[in-house]
């Protein structure tokens, strides 16, 4: 009899989250803004040189596109615990919103201008020669901020 009561009990307690589902706008937003995140798994003894090879290349081309007001922000973080995951670091770009993300050739030639053939050709030996032996990509995602509103 006990255990009929907790299992009612419990099926009522489970079922009340559902019956008290947030409602968008209402409950809470969303920002225009967007982030990318890419998560990277870095080989063992090798994020220093990872991150020595990202400054020349994404820390780089994010400044230039920064500076020219392609996007709002971008940011590196590495784990404290190497090997405790399916990643170690996290690169993340944030942007004013989805359009920005879009193709434009106007954005694509004033970057191109300001990034320079040097950049582009050392950052693509890199990219080919460098990379591939000492990271994997493990996934990639857009996301944005929710805020919530006060309740009612």
């Amino acid at each position: 009899m006990k255990k009929q009561f907790l299992a009612i009990g419990l099926a009522v307690a489970l079922s009340a989250p559902a019956a008290a589902q947030l409602k968008p706008y209402q409950d809470y937003t969303v920002s225009d803004s967007v982030s990318t995140v890419t998560t990277v798994k870095v080989k063992e003894n090798m994020v220093e040189d990872y991150l020595q090879g990202i400054r020349n290349t994404w820390v780089a081309s994010n400044e230039v596109a920064k500076k020219l007001g392609h996007m709002q922000s971008y940011n590196v973080y590495v784990s404290d615990m190497p090997n405790g995951g399916d990643f170690n670091v996290m690169l993340v770009t944030t942007f004013a919103n989805t359009s920005d993300l879009g193709p434009n050739k106007a954005r694509y030639d004033a970057f191109m201008k300001a990034w320079g053939t040097a950049n582009e050709a050392a950052t693509r030996s890199t990219t080919t020669s460098v990379y591939p032996n000492i990271r994997s990509i493990t996934g990639e995602y857009m996301m944005r901020e929710v805020s919530f509103l006060p309740k009612r």
